[in-house]
């Protein structure tokens, strides 16, 4: 094979245990250019950051937050991500195509943006940042962390931790579906070990939050007044005792909890830090969460029958608008951000419920949005979009 040749491929999506395996270039070039055209038209954010680094910066809410700052305040913006590239017999990751995509349409239009590809886990990756933003942009107002890996490296001791996603002190059984085939049925999850639930936090707590913001403070690239914002997830009852009251709601507290310390090493130079406890959404770490997909495809229905549903950049486009740059930034009693009011609504939690011991198999689709959740899923993959030929031959190097 020549160097550069074109290697064309049909690409169609290979899903395996509610894994999508590949990714469409074109598909995901698409998606990241209706994010940018949602922010166009909700027109410029007032006082919005100007620089911005966003950690985890290639789906999800942290492509979302990107897409935001850059085209709702005209923001400079670094990215952090792991991505895979593309090779001669498979597809990068979505989010290589992601970036790729946002970084090409952002330079069109004018705008910096750059992206680091690498453990963001590692010092090393943190001096680069460091490095860059004090050669490129000088100082930045805005740092976003948005990290979902599940594994993590101490960069100190080389350890390798692997987080785990059960219910802490007792077994948990619940119904489940499979959202391919709309199949649902019983399940049941043992409890995690003192160990597991130890290490969940070591990977998704706040402990690497917080030594970013220590790296970016130290070496002074932090503007006066910057504020920085994490993200987290609460949810409702019926997926309390697999998440929120799990393994992965001790992380989410710790990452929480580390909000308070970040504002104290914050406050000498007027920072502020915050957690943004969002939506549920159609993610690729949702996708394999017991319970979840379920509850998504209820609650995807009754928000939309009610116009408050929210994709990730709906529910970024609030977030800085009316809540981390408006003139009062509203919290919780615990100094959270709530991007979920929405979904914790007493009515729509009361219709959520009122389904749940009705939703079998056969009633799924009636009962809730499966093919919505599908969509969503495979679009986040850069498939099943209208304004894409997925017949067509496409080079999958980018």
């Amino acid at each position: 094979m020549k160097e550069n040749e074109e290697i064309p491929m049909v690409i169609t999506p290979m899903i395996r245990n509610n894994i999508c395996m590949n990714a469409h270039p074109v598909g995901c070039e698409k998606e990241v250019h209706s994010q940018i055209d949602y922010i166009k038209q909700k027109g410029p954010i007032t006082h919005g950051p100007t620089k911005v680094l966003v950690i985890g910066s290639s789906t999800g809410y942290g492509l979302a937050s990107r897409i935001t700052a850059a085209y709702g305040s005209g923001a400079a913006t670094i990215g952090v991500a792991f991505e895979r590239e593309a090779t001669e017999k498979r597809t990068a990751t979505m989010g290589w195509y992601n970036t790729v995509a946002f970084e090409q349409q952002a330079k069109a239009d004018g705008l910096y943006a750059k992206s680091l590809n690498g453990d963001a886990f590692s010092h090393e990756i943190k001096k680069q940042v460091v490095e860059t933003i004090r050669e490129d942009l000088g100082q930045v107002d805005l740092v976003v962390y948005s990290l979902a890996s599940p594994v993590r490296t101490d960069p100190d001791t080389g350890e390798l931790y692997k987080s785990v996603l059960k219910p802490l002190g007792k077994p948990f059984s619940a119904k489940s579906i499979n959202p391919e085939t709309g199949e649902i049925k019983e399940f049941t999850l043992e409890p995690a070990t003192e160990e597991e639930m130890k290490a969940t936090i070591k990977v998704m707590g706040g402990e690497d939050w917080a030594l970013w913001i220590k790296a970016l403070k130290d070496g002074n690239v932090l503007a006066p007044g910057a504020t920085t914002v994490a993200y987290s997830y609460i949810g409702p009852d019926i997926t309390m005792d697999v998440y929120r009251a799990g393994t992965i709601g001790k992380a989410k507290e710790d990452l929480e909890n580390s909000a308070s310390a970040l504002n104290q090493l914050l406050s000498p130079i007027g920072g502020r830090a915050y957690v943004s406890v969002n939506k549920a959404l159609v993610t690729r770490a949702a996708a394999v969460i017991p319970v979840v997909p379920l509850y998504l495809a209820l609650l995807y229905k009754i928000m939309k029958a009610k116009n408050i549903h929210e994709d990730c950049i709906r529910q970024m486009q609030r977030l800085f608008a009316q809540k981390l740059y408006s003139k009062t930034t509203e919290t919780d009693d615990k100094g959270r951000i709530r991007m979920d009011d929405w979904e914790l609504r007493d009515d729509v939690q009361a219709e959520v419920n009122a389904l749940w011991p009705k939703v079998t198999s056969e009633n799924i689709h009636q009962l809730g949005d499966l093919e919505g959740y599908h969509q969503e899923f495979l679009a986040i993959h850069g498939f099943g979009r209208s304004d894409v030929d997925y017949n067509q031959d496409i080079d999958p190097i980018r």
